[in-house]
């Protein structure tokens, strides 16, 4: 059936008016930023084919994100850097892009749905859903935004390090990413607390230690 305004028309009748639907793509990607969007629709809104955004392809994506940018009462994204992700962990590094999505929506939220994880230190009343951008639409809305800024962030930043091949994989640990890590050691935006990434700079610094020896033998 795809997602509805169950949820959304459920806060309205607590006295609601803004309900801002929010989710984040790029939690699980070896490089790159985890991106977070917060989506408000107005009352009735009609957004046929909206989905959670890895049940659509590329094509519909983009074709949805216009038409959300339009309709949309108001839309915000944030962003949590690699070097943050390393710093703090994904999941608190997820949840700075959050509140960071919800800090750019204006008119402010006066309500948060969220899919599936906790937001604290938020001052807004937010209920986690599981597999929320699935049901409701204003977190399917946020779903599709955040990953179509992500992968346009990766296809830029597959202009700066052509090496990795991102406008293919978009930092997801891919056979033809893990080859390329091997091959070349990380670029700046490889997240370098996780267990491939870590492989690949140990894997590195062990032929750098070899070196003097190999050049010895020869």
């Amino acid at each position: 059936m795809g997602p509805t305004e169950e949820f959304e028309q459920e806060a309205r009748r607590c006295g609601f008016r803004r309900i801002a639907g929010v989710d984040e793509a790029g939690r699980g990607p070896l490089a790159g930023p985890v991106v977070a969007a917060a989506v408000v629709l107005p009352v009735r809104c009609r957004l046929a084919g909206v989905d959670d955004s890895k049940q659509l392809s590329a094509s519909e994506r983009d074709l949805l994100y216009s038409i959300i940018l339009e309709r949309a009462v108001g839309v915000g994204v944030g962003s949590a850097t690699s070097q943050e992700v390393d710093r703090m962990n994904i999941l608190e590094a997820t949840r700075l892009a959050m509140r960071r999505a919800v800090a750019d929506l204006h008119p402010a939220p006066d309500y948060v749905l969220i899919d599936a994880v906790t937001l604290p230190h938020l001052d807004l009343p937010v209920r986690p859903i599981i597999k929320g951008d699935a049901l409701s639409l204003s977190i399917s809305a946020a779903s599709i935004v955040a990953k179509v800024t992500r992968d346009r962030l990766m296809t830029e930043y597959h202009q700066a390090y052509p090496l990795y091949n991102f406008l293919s994989h978009k930092g997801y640990g891919t056979e033809e990413h893990l080859d390329r890590l091997a091959r070349y050691g990380p670029c700046p935006i490889h997240r370098r607390t996780f267990a491939p990434v870590v492989d690949a700079i140990s894997r590195m610094s062990a032929v750098l230690d070899n070196e003097p020896v190999i050049k010895a033998l020869q």
